[in-house]
C-alpha cells in the first residue's frame, strides 16, 4: 500500500434524509465503523469533508434516490407551489427535483408540469433562514419542541 493511499479519506454515502445528522455511528463505504459527533444537528453536502471522532478523515456522497424530476413551460410557478408546500426541491436552470410525491406530482401535472421519475443525488436548497433544509409542515405532537404545548388540545381530554 502507497503512503497516499493510507491517507486517503474515506467515504460516506448516504441519502437526503441520511446526511441529516448530529451524532451517528456510521458505517463507511469501506466498511469501517465510526462515530461523528458534531455540535450541532445538520446537513452535510455533497464532497463535504468531516473528522470523525476517531480522527478519520470522512467525505460525504450524495446517494442516488428516487425523485420526481419537473419540467414545464413556468417553472417558476411550478417551483412556488412546490415551495408553499414547504418541500424541499432543488433547483435547476431547465427543472426541479423533488422526492417522488403522488399527490404533490399530480397537483403539478394539473399545473401543466411534465414529470419524469429519475433516481439521482438529491441536494435540494436550503432554507430561508440559513438552516441548511427546508422542513415540512409536521402533524405530530412533540411537546419539548412545541411552544403551545401548555394549551390543551380538542382531543387532549376525551
Amino acid at each position: 500500500m502507497t503512503d497516499k493511499a493510507q491517507h486517503s479519506p474515506e467515504t460516506l454515502t448516504l441519502d437526503y434524509e441520511g446526511r441529516y445528522f448530529r451524532r451517528r455511528m456510521v458505517r463507511t463505504d469501506f466498511g469501517r465503523d465510526v462515530l461523528i459527533d458534531g455540535a450541532e444537528a445538520r446537513a452535510f453536502a455533497e464532497g463535504e469533508q468531516v473528522v470523525a471522532a476517531d480522527g478519520t478523515e470522512i467525505v460525504i456522497r450524495a446517494a442516488p434516490e428516487p425523485l420526481a424530476e419537473v419540467r414545464g413551460p413556468n417553472l417558476i410557478r411550478l417551483a412556488w407551489h412546490i415551495g408553499n408546500r414547504h418541500t424541499p426541491c432543488q433547483v435547476g436552470s431547465d427543472r426541479l427535483l423533488i422526492q417522488r410525491d403522488r399527490v404533490l406530482e399530480d397537483m403539478l401535472v394539473r399545473l401543466g408540469a411534465e414529470i419524469r421519475h429519475v433516481d439521482e443525488p438529491f441536494q435540494p436548497e436550503g432554507g430561508a433562514y440559513g438552516h441548511g433544509r427546508t422542513h415540512g409542515h409536521s402533524h405530530s405532537h412533540d411537546p419539548h419542541s412545541d411552544p403551545n404545548a401548555h394549551i390543551p388540545r380538542r382531543n387532549d381530554h376525551g
